[in-house]
């Protein structure tokens, strides 16, 4: 998926008012999944998604990452766009999903394994693939 249909994506699936809106909170969501994974995982990630989104999985990525749970990255999530929480559930998981129908199945696997339990479906998955 190129980032111009990534971003459409997200922007008709969250219902955001304008492109701009749309990208912040991607950037934002794609941030906070950054602190969440190893520096491979994201490099992995980043591969498969289109420019400039992948600079974003790239970017200052701590070398070990963080242990959080749902709740928490959500928290984290509407720090960033400033959101409610349940707000903040959904930004997340219309960038999740919309990352999860951009990358190759194993792709998802990898992403998913390095995460706890609860996080498929913000994904839109239910548990990992075969």
């Amino acid at each position: 998926m190129k980032y111009g249909q990534f971003i459409k994506t997200v922007r008709e699936n969250g219902e955001y008012t304008d492109r701009r809106e749309a990208e912040h909170v991607a950037v934002s969501v794609l941030e906070v999944l950054r602190s969440r994974m190893t520096p491979e995982g994201a490099a992995h990630l980043a591969a498969q998604l289109p420019e400039p989104l992948d600079d974003v999985l790239l970017a200052d990525a701590p070398d070990l990452p963080g242990s959080f749970g749902v709740d928490e990255f959500c928290r984290r999530v509407a720090e960033r766009t400033h959101a409610a929480g349940t707000s903040a559930q959904m930004d997340a998981s219309v960038v999740l999903s919309t990352v999860a129908a951009t990358v190759s199945g194993g792709e998802l696997n990898r992403v998913l394994s390095q995460l706890p339990s609860g996080y498929a479906p913000l994904f839109g998955e239910h548990e990992l693939s075969d």
